[in-house]
C-alpha cells in the first residue's frame, strides 16, 4: 500500500513538474517576436500589420534588399494599378512620413513597385529596426523538438536556421510567417515536370524568366531563332517584346509553344476582364497571332530538350505524334513556378498533393477546377497549419496555381496577424475584393463550376 501511495506521489510530482514546465515555456515565447520570411510585397505587408499591432517581429530577407526578387523583372509593367498593389496599413505607416502616395489608377513597373513603394516602407521606423537583408533562412524547427515529437510541441518556441554571408545565424520566434514566394524556383521546360540533365546542360540558352529584350539583354535575341515556351501574362509579356524586336530587326523569329489545345485560351478575357492592362495584353497577343508574327506551335508537349550542333532541338508530341522543332538559338521558358518546402521539413505541414499549394486553397484555385477572376474572401483559418503559428501565405500558399494577386496575400496577412495577436474577432472578418478576368472555365469531368 505504501508503494503504490509513492508511485502515486512520483506520478503527481512529474505531472507538476511538466504543468509548471509548460506554463513557463507559455511565458518565455510570449516575450519572442514573431518571424516573417521574405521582404516582399506581402512579407513587408505583414511586418505593417504586427507593427500597427505593437508586435515584436524580425523580417528575414535572402536578397540584399528588399523586393530583390521582384527586381529580376523590373523592366515588366504588371497590369494591376497601383489601388491593387499597396497594403492599407502599410499605406497608413508611409503616410506617418510624408510619403507621395502613386497615381492609384497607373500601372508600375516592376523597379517602380520596390523604388516607389517597398523601399520607403521598408525604411519606415516601424520596419527598419527589425529587418535583416542577406539572411537566407535554411531550416525551421521547434527547439529541441524534431518533427516526430508532439509531446509538449506547441509550448516550444520556433528556431529558425539562417546564412548570414558565411555565418550561420540562430533565431527563435513564437510564431512563423513564410511569405518567400515562388519565383526564382521555376518549373522546366519539359513536360513532364521533370529536371532532366539535357535540359541543365544547355542553361546558357535558356532564359527562365521575363528577359529584359529591349534592354540589357537586347543582343541576346536580336537577329536570333527563339522559341517561348508557356502561355501565361509572363510567355505574353516575352512575345510582345521580342515582337518589338522583330520590327526593328525583322530577321529575328518567334516561334511560340503551348501545350494548350487551341492558341485562343491563352488569349484570356480581352475586353470583358475587369483588369484593363491584363486584358490589353490578351487583345495584343491575340493580334499578333492573327498577323502571323509568331510561328504558333500548339498542342506541343515536350519530351525532351538537347543541344545538336550549338542549336537547340526541341522534341515534343502533338496530336498523338512526335515532332520536332530544330535550330533555335534561344528559349524563354514560361512555364510558371513552383514553391520550394526544403528548408520546411521539420514542420508539419498540409499541402496538396496536386496543387503544392495550402491545402485548403486547393478547391478554390485549382486550374483542373475552374479559372476565375475572384477567390472567395480566406484568411488564418484557412492558411492555419499542423504546426501551430506557422503559416504559408503570399504566391507560395498558392503552390503552382499562377492566379495570385498581391491585394490577396495583404488580406491574407491581415487576417492572420490580427489572429497572432489576440484579435479573433477582426482576423474573421475576411473581405477580399479582386477583379474578374471575363474567364470562367469549367472542367466537365470536376462537374463544378467557379461561376
Amino acid at each position: 500500500m505504501m508503494n503504490m501511495e509513492r508511485i502515486e506521489i512520483k506520478t503527481n510530482c512529474c505531472q507538476l513538474q511538466e504543468e509548471l514546465q509548460q506554463e513557463s515555456n507559455k511565458q518565455y515565447k510570449k516575450h519572442l517576436p514573431i518571424a516573417v520570411i521574405g521582404a516582399g510585397p506581402v512579407g513587408l505587408a505583414a511586418a505593417a500589420h504586427l507593427a500597427s499591432y505593437e508586435q515584436s517581429f524580425i523580417l528575414l530577407e535572402s536578397g540584399s534588399q528588399v523586393g530583390e526578387n521582384i527586381l529580376s523583372w523590373e523592366h515588366v509593367q504588371v497590369f494591376s494599378p497601383w489601388k491593387y498593389n499597396i497594403d492599407k496599413t502599410a499605406l497608413k505607416l508611409l503616410k506617418k512620413q510624408d510619403w507621395n502616395v502613386p497615381n492609384q489608377d497607373e500601372l508600375p513597373t516592376g523597379k517602380e513597385l520596390v523604388d516607389q513603394y517597398l523601399k520607403p516602407l521598408a525604411n519606415t521606423p516601424e520596419i527598419k529596426k527589425s529587418l535583416f537583408v542577406n539572411t537566407k533562412v535554411i531550416s525551421i524547427s521547434r527547439k529541441n523538438t524534431d518533427k516526430m515529437k508532439t509531446a509538449n510541441r506547441d509550448q516550444q518556441p520556433f528556431v529558425i536556421y539562417a546564412e548570414q554571408g558565411n555565418e550561420l545565424a540562430q533565431f527563435e520566434a513564437r510564431a512563423v510567417i513564410d511569405a518567400t514566394g515562388t519565383w526564382g524556383n521555376p518549373n522546366p521546360a519539359n513536360s513532364n515536370g521533370i529536371w532532366l540533365k539535357e535540359e541543365k546542360d544547355i542553361k546558357n540558352q535558356i532564359f527562365y524568366g521575363i528577359p529584359d529584350i529591349l534592354g540589357e539583354d537586347k543582343d541576346r535575341y536580336l537577329n536570333k531563332r527563339v522559341a517561348v515556351i508557356g502561355s501565361g501574362h509572363s510567355a505574353i509579356n516575352s512575345l510582345l517584346e521580342l515582337a518589338k524586336l522583330k520590327e526593328e530587326h525583322p530577321a529575328t523569329e518567334i516561334i511560340w509553344v503551348l501545350r494548350k489545345n487551341s492558341v485562343k485560351e491563352a488569349f484570356g478575357g480581352e475586353e470583358l476582364d475587369a483588369l484593363e492592362a491584363r486584358g490589353a495584353l490578351g487583345s495584343r497577343i491575340h493580334n499578333l497571332v492573327d498577323a502571323n508574327i509568331f510561328e504558333v506551335v500548339t498542342p506541343f508537349r515536350i519530351q525532351r530538350i538537347h543541344e545538336k550542333e550549338g542549336k537547340i532541338e526541341l522534341t515534343g508530341e502533338s496530336q498523338g505524334e512526335l515532332k520536332t522543332i530544330s535550330d533555335i538559338d534561344e528559349l524563354v521558358v514560361n512555364t510558371g513556378n513552383r514553391p520550394d518546402f526544403s528548408n520546411l521539413s521539420e514542420v508539419r505541414t498540409s499541402i496538396d498533393s496536386a496543387t503544392e499549394s495550402v491545402k485548403d486553397l486547393a478547391p478554390l484555385i485549382d486550374p483542373n477546377i475552374h479559372s476565375c477572376g475572384t477567390v472567395r474572401p480566406h484568411g488564418e483559418k484557412e492558411l492555419r497549419q499542423p504546426e501551430k503559428d506557422f503559416y504559408i501565405v503570399g504566391a507560395k500558399s498558392y503552390g503552382r496555381a499562377p492566379t495570385f494577386l498581391m491585394a490577396t496575400g495583404h488580406e491574407q496577412v491581415r487576417s492572420i496577424v490580427a489572429y497572432l495577436s489576440g484579435d479573433y474577432e477582426a482576423s474573421e472578418k475576411v473581405e477580399l475584393e479582386l477583379p474578374e478576368t471575363g474567364v470562367c472555365s469549367t472542367n466537365l469531368n470536376a462537374g463544378n463550376s467557379c461561376c
